[in-house]
């Protein structure tokens, strides 16, 4: 009886701890989803937005308009999403490992150079955006005088301006931004593997090679699945980088899934096609999630 009371008192001071988070989480973000997917089967748009009665339900049609209607991009944003997130994912996390490898190792300034490599992580989006923005630019780009001064290009580039690189722009910017996000948990992984395991290897004979793709990886494994997943969703769903430094152009060139449902619902003022695209987004992210989740229970069942 002792211990059933026992375990009754922990499981309420459990659910105590736990339920302002609960509360936390109905308001601010279980509450808005339901709303979103509301007006997502509503016909909401500026002349409809005031008037109750005359947003009538229409079903799946905003999807499916979203879907067939010519004039929509959204099968390109997802396309132009996807190229984003995957062409940043692999440079950062590969620019990341490496980092996190040299700083696994001691030396003098290892920790000065460690916390210069985190301002890129510190500051806000938006200062990204805006610093790559002019680092990008035609006029006083540092990019642009950088290429002139050792001779690869003879004329300022309009990187921002031109449909085949403004995608690139965006993505170096992310790449910088997303580096020690994914040095910081690759390394946090590393030192939890023992030294032993390493002067093991050594006697054993085997080279830097082998101990990376033999014990380092296949014992971090759980680290990197966390990186390539968590960066996957951060970047899949990056907005405010994109806004800053070409909102979504030129020519829909960098129109991503985020930019595609803001410009839908606060420029085009069709806020019903705007839920709907912000769903769309929404369920990727939360397939995405669902694939993590079996992967790491499975990884903690073998």
């Amino acid at each position: 009886m002792r211990r059933k009371n026992k375990y009754m008192s922990g499981a309420f001071l459990g659910w105590a701890f736990s339920f302002p988070a609960l509360i936390y989480m109905l308001v601010f973000i279980g509450y808005p989803i339901v709303q979103n997917v509301i007006l997502s089967f509503k016909n909401v748009n500026v002349y409809t937005f005031s008037n109750k009665a005359a947003q009538k339900f229409v079903g799946f049609d905003n999807y499916i308009e979203l879907f067939t209607n010519p004039n929509s991009v959204l099968l390109n944003s997802i396309g132009k999403t996807l190229i984003f997130t995957i062409g940043s994912i692999v440079c950062q996390f590969i620019i990341g490992f490496g980092l996190a490898l040299l700083f696994n190792k001691k030396f003098p300034g290892c920790s000065f150079f460690r916390g210069v490599t985190m301002i890129s992580w510190l500051l806000p989006v938006t200062v990204a955006g805006l610093l790559f923005k002019f680092m990008f630019a035609v006029s006083g780009g540092i990019i642009n005088q950088f290429l002139m001064t050792i001779g690869i290009v003879d004329a300022p580039v309009e990187w921002l301006l031109n449909s085949g690189s403004a995608m690139a722009a965006i993505v170096v910017a992310n790449i910088w931004i997303g580096i020690p996000f994914n040095m910081m948990l690759i390394l946090t992984g590393l030192t939890t593997i023992p030294d032993e395991v390493y002067e093991s290897a050594s006697i054993d004979g085997a080279n830097g090679i082998q101990t990376l793709f033999r014990i380092t990886i296949p014992m971090i494994k759980q680290a990197i699945m966390s990186v390539l997943t968590l960066g996957f969703v951060y970047t899949f769903k990056v907005f405010d980088l994109v806004w800053v430094m070409t909102k979504g152009g030129p020519v829909n060139s960098t129109q991503l899934v985020s930019t595609y449902a803001y410009r839908l619902s606060f420029e085009e003022f069709k806020f019903s096609q705007g839920a709907s695209a912000a769903n769309i987004l929404f369920l990727i992210l939360l397939v995405v999630g669902f694939f993590y989740i079996r992967l790491i229970k499975d990884d903690e069942v073998m």
